[in-house]
């Protein structure tokens, strides 16, 4: 991961069906968004070993969860889809809480 980098880690497993309807609902614009540029997509599956540079406050056990990474730790977490309606509003939060001031890596 690059300095200051925010990235949306996407915990899934096979037959998650809230998966399924995020990735009709969402996935096929997320990286299209201000929120997809801000914070682009990494899909984990859930019992997976996480990715080098990865801290999490705890283990995930729903899927999806979204867990906002801030130069590889974990900042903020949403567990479940809410649906669109509810998911943008959630993540904009999420973005606004992991705001870092200019000034910092």
């Amino acid at each position: 991961m690059g300095t200051a980098e925010l990235r949306l880690m996407m915990i899934e497993q096979r037959g998650c069906i809230y998966c399924a309807a995020w990735d009709t609902e969402i996935g096929s614009i997320y990286e299209k968004t201000a929120e997809g540029r801000a914070a682009p997509l990494m899909r984990q599956e859930l019992r997976a070993p996480l990715p080098d540079g990865v801290t999490l406050a705890a283990p995930p056990v729903y899927t999806p969860s979204f867990i906002l990474l801030h130069n590889g730790a974990e900042v903020a977490r949403l567990e479940g889809y809410p649906g669109p309606d509810f998911f943008w509003p959630m993540l904009e939060d999420m973005l606004q809480s992991a705001a870092v001031p200019k000034n910092q890596p």
